[in-house]
């Protein structure tokens, strides 16, 4: 299952500034479906602050380093007890 991209909100402002400026394919310049620039020119016009964001860059790297080693800590925790279980396993099996 493959996890759904995320823009930045600086991101989806430059984007709709080039949407705008340039007369050629958004696609084909920033890799973003038409549809998807579509929307985010769409929610410019209507909001009066378009993509407004929860923290900056920085507290979101942030949040996203902490969820990933959250992961790799739970990981390295199943590894080791694993590690350790069939090392149990092949001790008592050559008795």
């Amino acid at each position: 299952m493959s996890k759904r991209k995320q823009y930045s909100p600086e991101f989806k402002r430059e984007a709709v500034e080039l949407a705008r400026r340039s007369g050629t394919s958004c696609r084909q310049i920033i890799g973003v479906a038409p549809s998807l620039l579509n929307r985010w020119v769409r929610e410019a016009r209507a909001a009066e602050k378009p993509f407004p964001g929860t923290g900056n860059p920085r507290d979101e790297e942030l949040a996203r380093l902490k969820r990933e080693l959250a992961r790799v800590t739970k990981e390295r925790d199943f590894l080791k007890d694993a590690a350790a279980y069939f090392a149990r396993e092949s001790s008592n099996g050559t008795r």
